[in-house]
């Protein structure tokens, strides 16, 4: 790749074994290549290892021969991810952090820091795909139906998609454990990273008492009939099964099908109970051109969380702006403030949070 040689492009190091490949691929490539760590928390807070995570990322970056910056993001992860988490938690509605996290952080002010420092490319370890295809940059899945994370990815735009690589997109986790173990990048054993952007693996509901006090409600039933209660709306979402007392035995497990936060109320019901066929999303993100153009309704995919089942569905606009999304078969926990996602074959169209 000569006409890449002189291309520079920052590559986001977490210290885990997926973006110490993407360097190491960018860089057999013939680009320029900076590792920049971001420092988005704590860490003291939250069995955060963000300490063990650089250390990781500054050796790779040795190993590999690359210059290696540290950015913090602190104050901005906290205001623009962290908040709206809780923000929305306390709504009664089920946020997506990552998702937040990749649209206002790793595309949105370190996206905009490299290009501040004449750096022509952002990349990172997604195992997703950009591809420039019809007069516009198109966002595909990874080939890796077990690790493909586009879902998180749909809020990007074509400034971002314009310079961003993603040199995963065809590579399988086991290519990419492979890779790292034959080039001895100090990371290739580390475990998946789980959990919270920057955060890692936390129990929800304690990280959310950090902030948000318990209190105590009614449980009921589709009928409205009392059966329990729980310790507050916020600290569950809809098709949980635990975390909320019966009275009452029901045989059947039951599953939280609603949630109302103005009156700490929890609605349950049984697994039909909580199947829908449609639902509505608002605050609509196209990846490229808006899809109703030139159209009434679509006919498309929809996921309604990472990894989710890929469900044929038929979208059409509501007169009120919103989305009115129908399935072509029920699926289960439906949550208002999930990101529902739009596929038409390996591309993302878009989405937004369900309502």
């Amino acid at each position: 790749m000569d006409a890449n040689k002189r291309k520079k492009v920052a590559v986001g190091m977490s210290g885990g074994v997926d973006s110490s490949v993407a360097a190491l691929l960018l860089k057999e490539q013939g680009y320029e290549v900076t590792g920049i760590f971001m420092q988005c928390w704590d860490v003291e807070d939250d069995g955060c290892a963000a300490d063990e995570d650089k250390a990781y990322a500054l050796q790779t970056a040795t190993a590999l021969d690359i210059p290696f910056k540290t950015l913090d993001f602190r104050d901005e992860y906290k205001t623009r991810v962290i908040d709206y988490f809780y923000a929305e938690y306390e709504a009664g509605r089920t946020p997506n952090p990552d998702v937040m996290c990749n649209k206002e952080i790793k595309f949105g002010i370190f996206y905009e820091w490299a290009v501040k420092e004449g750096l022509d490319f952002v990349a990172t370890g997604h195992y997703a795909g950009v591809v420039h295809r019809d007069g516009e940059y198109k966002l595909l899945k990874g080939i890796d139906e077990g690790k493909d994370q586009s879902y998180f990815l749909y809020r990007l735009g074509q400034k971002q998609l314009e310079r961003t690589l993603f040199p995963l997109r065809e590579l399988h986790k086991s290519e990419v454990r492979k890779l790292a173990k034959d080039k001895m990048l100090p990371s290739y054993k580390r475990p998946e990273s789980m959990g919270i952007c920057f955060i890692g693996e936390v129990d929800i509901k304690d990280f959310l008492k950090k902030r948000i006090e318990e209190k105590k409600g009614k449980v009921v039933t589709l009928a409205g009939e009392e059966v329990g209660d729980h310790d507050g709306v916020w600290f569950l979402t809809v098709g949980q099964r635990h975390g909320f007392r019966l009275t009452k035995y029901f045989g059947d497990p039951m599953y939280v099908i609603a949630k109302d936060a103005a009156t700490n109320t929890l609605t349950v019901g049984s697994y039909e109970e909580a199947l829908k066929d449609s639902f509505e999303v608002s605050d609509l993100s196209w990846v490229g051109r808006d899809s109703f153009t030139n159209t009434d309704e679509i006919k498309c995919d929809v996921r309604i969380r990472h990894l989710g089942k890929l469900t044929a569905c038929v979208v059409k606009k509501s007169a009120d702006g919103h989305l009115t999304v129908g399935l072509s078969g029920k699926i289960f926990g439906v949550a208002p403030g999930q990101s529902a996602v739009f596929y038409k074959g390996e591309e993302v169209l878009g989405g937004g949070p369900i309502i």
